[in-house]
């Protein structure tokens, strides 16, 4: 008899753990949202280029430097904004500071409204092993305003560096080149163009511990789509902590 229970209640340990991500879900796309470059003169206005997510005190929004550092035309007044809502109605936040850090490839962006905040993990480095999820936008001038959510195991703790020129990828042949590495967390998970910005965050209780902001790429750009490695760079979130922590 006991030994009947126990496996009851292993089969129904089980399904409440299958349930947790379903649920996790739920509750973090009020904090996912998308970074666009509005332009009131192009046709369609907004151009979404990457993701982000909120955290306290729910009027910043956390993303990749690398998402908003291109330089915009402002004869066309063109600007940086955040979108948050899902599908075809989404709300426009214009930004009105940012900070970023670029060794760390973070930015910070403030807005006006108040939204649901993540919770982030503390400063020490997430076990490897430890099953992870991001959700994002992936492909995001495809896919349009529907977050999807990538689940990942936190393969290694590895060096890395941020490649130049604002690059979104890297190559085989540039780690091999890297002169001031730092330490990033690699995933076994496919990200994709778009993916940059995303909340990595623990399976278990939806804390952040790192922010998506590379693929490794097999040959080419164009095999990020056709031919993706499935391996995946986060920064950890103790980088973060330090950017949120400066005036």
């Amino acid at each position: 008899m006991n030994y009947c229970l126990l496996i009851l209640l292993a089969l129904f340990l089980s399904t409440a753990s299958a349930e947790t991500l379903p649920q996790l879900i739920t509750k973090i796309k009020p904090s996912v949202v998308a970074i666009a470059i509005y332009n009131p003169t192009a046709s369609p206005r907004l151009k979404l280029i990457g993701s982000g997510f909120v955290v306290k005190p729910g009027n910043q929004v956390v993303t990749n430097n690398h998402v908003v550092s291109q330089l915009l035309d402002e004869s066309k007044n063109e600007q940086y904004v955040v979108l948050s809502g899902h599908g075809q109605d989404p709300i426009v936040h214009p930004i009105t500071s940012k900070k970023n850090d670029l060794i760390y490839d973070l930015a910070v962006l403030k807005i006006e409204a108040t939204l649901p905040a993540m919770t982030l993990a503390d400063s020490e480095y997430t076990p490897e092993g430890t099953a992870l999820a991001f959700t994002g936008y992936p492909i995001t001038g495809v896919l349009g305003l529907y977050p999807a959510t990538h689940q990942a195991t936190l393969s290694a703790i590895t060096p890395i560096a941020i490649p130049q020129d604002n690059s979104q990828v890297l190559s085989a042949a540039t780690l091999r080149k890297l002169k001031r590495p730092f330490m990033v967390y690699q995933l076994d998970g496919t990200a994709y163009p778009g993916n940059s910005g995303s909340a990595l965050y623990r399976k278990e209780d939806g804390v952040v511990v790192a922010i998506i902001n590379m693929v490794l790429v097999k040959s080419s750009r164009e095999a990020v789509l056709s031919d993706p490695s499935g391996i995946a760079y986060a920064i950890p979130v103790n980088h973060l902590h330090q950017l949120l922590a400066q005036p």
